[in-house]
């Protein structure tokens, strides 16, 4: 049988590292915490190419004794507990003594530090667990460690490393968590020779909250401070016009140390129910201050997950805290009783999808007393209102409103019937035919037309419509229509979102843009707001063009002429999410979520109320394109029942 053999000191280390440093952000973790629990009140912190080959920590707290410096890179030694009993009371970050001895395992350290008793600081140098140097130093009081070229020995976690931008966004992921969580110390994040944050260490959790993520977050903020049951709830909390497509802004600490907490994320959801749509989620930054005998933090190598003694007080806690400041809130949008409107971007885009919006026709663009109708002149009735002593026909009439509308819109398709439909419903020498949303070609000028001759000519487009007949709309959301002996049940977003899709893959991409008057503001977690910024040249292939501002914020200054100000700032929210959790997928891959997304922002949405007029130009396109019978995502766009099933339903056959 094999033997067993005790493993030389330097691959024990080289595996417990791997338990503490998975990545260059482990070690700024690490060191920042130490850096925390040292009393600092001012932290800096340098990285180069990502944190692989430089970090640097410095802060301004006590410092450690020269005859202690050797100890601090010993595994196991810390000065933040002495016995078992001080596991039931932790306070500090830190207390298992692994950070610097792994840090020291897999890279090349050197430290700086002097105490306020110490008239000469001390310089320590150590390489993959060997010490190297240890000499006199003059420094300030606190301590500076630098790491170069982590991993250099463990070439198999080398290559696991991801790209710079990875690294670093992760880097600074850890950077904001702390500046976050510890309002009172000012922290300074320097990203390749440029600094990308500074907290002013005031204490205030708003100033930090506005220096990690910029105003146009903080601004849809709610400020939290709750106690019960010997649970404090103190933080921010998103107002539910502000909910996102993702948890990723969603940030819990306990006593000051970072955790992901089911509990706390539930408690969040169930607060917020039925105040936000299904499938957004709210922000936060909560801080749960519990005593330290309640919970046991001992349970992750990187002190993330914790054990609570008793999870409902913690979530008692929250839900009530977060409910009672929703309750006050007296900015959220009022509830209007009776159907929904969409937009017009949405209308017009189920009008006809892709292209430029329709122009509003109003009553007052056609003559509304019958006798005017017929002898106004077209210069009065349609354009400049001067007179003019010809007066015109009826048909020279309509001929020319079609011609304002043609010139002033490129949906003549779906303008001209409108117009025509808006003619007063006194004036019945003008009949209009059974399909009156076909789209206006000619209109005949030469001869009058009067009341018991000729219907005016509206010629059809080329594609070929089977008749229907329109019974109506259910719940806002499903259209009824008889058609062939059979009843067809459309889901109009569901068909909708896949007519836009079909267009916009049809074109790879390539839809009419708009240049926003006010840009629209994005506020992203930084791995996020580089997903984007790396995809840019995609999401410009797509019809957006993003600007960045700092803070990782984004500005949005043009998107798909298809989607509104507000649905755009949705859509880059949930590409952001998609490209950061996806980042290997190929490119077409990418596009085509894209066109999804899109596809479906700008589909009209199930309870909006649509005219009968709105759902016949739908439909009658709808069944000109066979081939529209699954949405994206794979569901029906529409279900068919036959007379025959449905008489024998009711018994008749």
């Amino acid at each position: 049988m094999p033997k067993i053999n005790r493993l030389p000191k330097q691959v024990a280390d080289l595996i417990a590292a791997g338990e503490v440093v998975e990545r260059p952000a482990s070690a700024v973790k690490e060191l920042l915490e130490n850096s925390i629990d040292s009393g600092a009140k001012k932290v800096t912190v340098e990285i180069k190419n990502g944190g692989i080959r430089y970090i640097r920590v410095t802060d301004d707290g006590c410092g450690i004794a020269r005859e202690d410096v050797r100890n601090a890179f010993v595994s196991h030694a810390t000065s933040k507990i002495y016995d078992e009993s001080d596991l039931d009371s932790i306070m500090t970050l830190g207390f298992r003594g692994e950070a610097l001895a792994s840090i020291a395992a897999v890279a090349r350290v050197e430290m700086m530090t002097r105490t306020d008793g110490e008239d000469i600081g001390t310089r320590y140098v150590i390489e993959g667990g060997e010490e190297i140097l240890l000499d006199d130093a003059g420094c300030p009081i606190g301590t500076t460690i630098v790491i170069r070229d982590v991993f250099f020995n463990t070439p198999a976690r080398m290559k696991f490393l991801k790209k710079d931008v990875a690294e670093a966004n992760a880097v600074a992921a850890v950077v904001d968590r702390i500046a976050l969580s510890h309002p009172e110390v000012s922290i300074r994040f320097i990203r390749d020779d440029k600094e990308a944050l500074l907290t002013s260490g005031d204490g205030k959790a708003e100033n930090a909250v506005y220096a990690v993520f910029g105003r146009d977050f903080f601004k849809d903020l709610l400020a939290v401070d709750y106690s019960l049951d010997n649970v404090k709830i103190t933080g921010f909390v998103s107002k539910p016009i502000a909910s996102r497509p993702s948890r990723s802004m969603q940030f819990f600490f306990l006593n000051g140390r970072f955790i992901k907490t089911g509990t706390g994320s539930a408690a969040l959801s169930e607060a917020y129910k039925h105040r936000i749509t299904v499938g957004k989620f709210p922000a936060c930054i909560i801080n749960i201050e519990v005593p330290p005998h309640s919970v046991d933090i001992n349970v992750h190598p990187a002190k993330i997950e914790v054990r609570f003694e008793n999870e409902k007080p913690i979530f008692n806690a929250i839900y009530y805290a977060v409910k009672n400041v929703l309750d006050a809130d007296r900015t959220n949008a009022q509830v209007t009783v009776g159907a929904k409107r969409p937009s017009q971007t949405a209308i017009n885009n189920f009008l006809k999808f892709a292209e430029e919006p329709v122009r509003q026709i109003t009553v007052a663009d056609i003559p509304k007393k019958r006798d005017d109708f017929f002898t106004e002149t077209a210069d009065k009735s349609v354009l400049s209102g001067t007179e003019q002593k010809t007066p015109l026909t009826a048909k020279e009439i309509i001929a020319t409103q079609v011609d304002k509308i043609q010139n002033e819109s490129r949906h003549l398709k779906f303008c001209a019937p409108k117009a025509i439909e808006m003619i007063p419903p006194g004036n019945d020498l003008v009949k209009v035919p059974a399909k009156k949303e076909a789209p206006v070609e000619s209109v005949a000028t030469e001869s009058p037309v009067t009341a018991e001759s000729e219907e005016i000519k509206v010629a059809h487009s080329e594609e070929t419509v089977t008749d229907f007949s329109l019974i109506g709309e259910a719940f806002k959301t499903y259209i009824f229509v008889e058609c062939d002996n059979k009843i067809l049940i459309i889901d109009k977003h569901a068909a909708h979102e896949r007519m836009i899709y079909e267009e916009l893959k049809k074109n790879d991409g390539a839809t009419e843009t708009q240049l926003l008057l006010a840009p629209v503001s994005v506020t992203l977690r930084k791995d996020e707001y580089s997903a984007i910024l790396e995809n840019e040249e995609l999401l410009s292939k797509a019809g957006f063009s993003v600007s960045d501002v700092g803070f990782g914020t984004l500005a949005i200054t043009e998107c798909p002429m298809i989607l509104d100000a507000e649905d755009a700032r949705q859509a880059i929210m949930e590409y952001a999410v998609f490209l950061c959790q996806n980042k290997n997928e190929l490119v077409s891959e990418k596009t085509d979520w894209i066109y999804h997304n899109t596809a479906c922002r700008a589909a009209i949405k199930g309870g909006d109320s649509t005219t009968e007029y709105e759902q016949r130009v739908f439909v009658e396109k709808l069944l000109s394109m066979p081939d529209i019978r699954n949405c994206p995502h794979g569901r029906p766009v529409m279900i068919e029942m036959t007379r025959r099933e449905m008489e024998k339903s009711f018994g008749r056959v």
